[in-house]
């Protein structure tokens, strides 16, 4: 059985994990976004399959739609948000030497997740 889980934004389901990597679907509710966050010891790479993605990447924000990509670097803050009246859906490729949930840093949580 693959993991996955429910969030208050939306949903992420784990498709593959090996040592390095991790490849994941994360479906984002309409009017939904994750928290502003950074990784200590994993970069992203995002693709957009189905709907609108609004990104910020460091200091650049980014509308992408279905097969445009962006790059997330290792300790650069970025979001994901979906405020179009669809689902969004992206493929997240993590790379990396440590792909757990918790690094995780929030600078911004419209849910009050910050520690």
């Amino acid at each position: 059985m693959r993991e996955s889980d429910e969030r208050p934004w939306g949903r992420y389901e784990v498709l593959e994990e090996q040592p390095g990597f991790k490849v994941k679907v994360l479906e984002v509710k309409p009017g939904a976004r994750l928290s502003l966050q950074r990784h200590a010891r994993r970069e992203e790479h995002w693709v957009v399959v189905k709907g609108v993605a609004d990104v910020v990447c460091g200091a650049k924000e980014l509308q992408l739609r279905q097969g445009e990509h962006v790059h997330i670097p290792r300790e650069t803050n970025h979001r994901l948000g979906n405020s179009g009246d669809g689902p969004l859906e992206i493929i997240e490729v993590q790379l990396g030497d440590y792909l757990g949930e918790d690094d995780i840093v929030r600078l911004e949580d419209d849910y009050r997740r910050i520690k």
